[in-house]
């Protein structure tokens, strides 16, 4: 029997960004959902888009408060032979996705605080878990074939659950009428809580089904006998050595129960029934001595793979915090141009993990690196007609810097078969996005607007695993803007993004399927859609 590994992985921070680059969300107000651009935003929403920009608000004070209602679904398709069901369909649901913001301008100064959720904020449910956690499981169908299994039934679930928090102080400070500069720090506390099992293993077997561990127990105990068949052969070889298990059974010194064991092992040996019955005890005995380091191997193997079989569950709470400084520049040349550069530096953030249950399978151990990539925005704005606002905007996420660990997917399979196997995820080219956004102003208080967003993910194929994955995109936004006083504006945007399918190889230890067939390697199908509904208010006192 080939190695059968169970030791299915959890681990990997679930993907739970919705707008920005793999961990990054970057969809921090009503403005950017309706317009999908404000990297060179002269607004209060300036505080996360253009903090360098913050000195051409009026003075005084400026609020502003925004929240989305997020739908994002996740469906992977797996090509594996042996599944009982190929599609796994998780659900992401954000009710709440808020952002406040603050900033006061006198004269060349203008102070900022924000606060926004610049990682996750959401779940993730998988309702019948991932290709990852039964395809270990799938392989009983034929691994264990020749004790007679058939089928397997398993229970799957997974929820994940994930924020970090960004808030941000700073000041800017305009060093003339055309430039300003901004310096910040943003602290980030983040919190993961996960929820899994998988339990419930039951093989088919017979025509019925029965729990797992105790049928694979059972039947270590079958080949733990059949390893030790040479010591209850033993006393018999002396006086009846030369007979054959019939003439045994005839004579009395056998029962029809012991020769049956006996022959089962034959057969399993591979011997036919004719030979076994032309064969005298010293024979049979050399047989067992040969095959029973095999037998022995088997029972042990089969006594570890019992223990996989026990269910499973995953509760646990991990939790940690970061600074990053935030620099930016702004360029008005103009009242029709504005050009606006921001860098937020790469987070160190180490999180500490806490089971909170005595029976958790815990994978991380005690802390988990979950570093943030650098981001490099750029936004070019234009304002020269009455009637039309557009705006430009170029994003950078320098995902190579940071270490995404192994292939979950990989280690599902390969992690107790050949560790070699199991890939490091890569990064072949940095995340980015371009987005363009347009408002028309159809009256004083009142315009509309569209924005588009193109969005081009960078991972090596060995990067997608079930648990987080990262696709290309296209995203289409619009909505309107109220100006109800000179102090009190409404903002409504919608949003719905497109992402593109992408298929996946992985690679398998050549295990039959079915129809005997090795299986050396599979594809999953990986799929994401995504909608969006925001509405905002700012106050401004002058």
């Amino acid at each position: 029997m080939k190695k059968l590994n169970l030791t299915v992985a959890f681990v990997m921070l679930l993907q739970l960004a919705f707008a920005g680059g793999i961990l990054t969300n970057y969809n921090q107000s009503a403005q950017y959902t309706r317009m999908l651009s404000r990297n060179a935003s002269l607004d209060i929403d300036a505080v996360f888009y253009n903090p360098a920009g913050l000195v051409k608000l009026e003075d005084g004070w400026h609020f502003y408060f925004s929240s989305q209602t997020i739908w994002q679904n996740r469906e992977i398709t797996s090509g594996f032979p042996l599944l009982n069901n190929d599609t796994y369909k998780g659900e992401t649901f954000a009710p709440v996705f808020p952002d406040f913001y603050a900033a006061y301008k006198k004269d060349k100064w203008a102070f900022s605080v924000g606060v926004a959720p610049v990682g996750g904020g959401g779940s993730a449910e998988f309702k019948n878990g991932l290709p990852a956690f039964e395809i270990p499981i799938s392989q009983t169908k034929t691994l264990l074939s020749g004790l007679g299994v058939t089928g397997y039934d398993v229970d799957l679930y997974f929820n994940g659950s994930s924020i970090i928090w960004g808030i941000q102080l700073g000041a800017t400070y305009a060093i003339n009428d055309k430039w300003s500069v901004y310096g910040g720090v943003r602290w980030m506390p983040a919190s993961n809580v996960y929820e899994g099992y998988i339990k419930n293993i039951q093989l088919q077997a017979g025509g019925s089904m029965v729990p797992a561990g105790a049928f694979l127990n059972t039947a270590a105990g079958s080949m733990q006998a059949l390893a030790s068949m040479p010591s209850l052969l033993n006393p018999y070889l002396d006086a009846a050595g030369a007979y054959t298990l019939a003439q045994l059974e005839g004579a009395g010194q056998i029962d029809a129960t012991m020769r049956a064991g006996i022959e089962a092992g034959l057969h399993l040996m591979g011997l036919p029934q004719e030979q076994i019955d032309a064969m005298n005890l010293n024979q049979i005995n050399g047989a067992y001595v040969q095959a029973q380091p095999t037998f022995q191997a088997q029972a042990t193997q089969l006594a570890a793979t019992a223990d996989q079989m026990q269910d499973r569950i995953v509760n646990t709470e991990q939790s940690g915090n970061g600074f990053i400084p935030v620099v930016g520049i702004n360029y008005s040349p103009n009242d029709d141009w504005n050009f606006a550069v921001k860098y937020e530096m790469k987070t160190f953030l180490t999180l500490d993990n806490k089971p909170k249950s005595d029976n958790n399978y815990d994978l991380w151990g005690a802390e988990v690196n979950s570093d943030i990539p650098a981001n490099l925005a750029i936004g070019v704005g234009y304002s020269g007609l009455d009637w039309l606002e557009a705006q430009l905007s170029y994003n950078l996420y320098f995902d190579n810097g940071v270490d995404w660990g192994n292939n979950v997917n990989d280690i599902a399979v390969w992690g107790t078969v050949d560790p070699s196997k199991v890939r490091h995820r890569e990064i072949d080219n940095n995340y980015y996005e371009i987005g363009l956004g347009l408002q028309f102003n159809l009256a004083d208080n009142f315009a509309v607007s569209v924005g588009g967003l193109r969005s081009k993910t960078g991972i090596n194929e060995n990067w997608q695993t079930d648990m987080s994955y990262s696709n290309s995109s296209y995203t289409l936004g619009g909505g309107i803007v109220w100006g109800i006083t000179d102090k009190l504006k409404l903002d409504l945007g919608v949003s719905n993004t497109f992402y593109e399918d992408d298929e996946v190889s992985f690679a398998y230890p050549g295990y039959p399927d079915m129809s005997g067939n090795p299986i050396s390697s599979y594809t999953n199908n990986y799929a994401k859609s995504a909608f969006i509904v925001a509405a905002g208010i700012s106050v401004s006192i002058f």
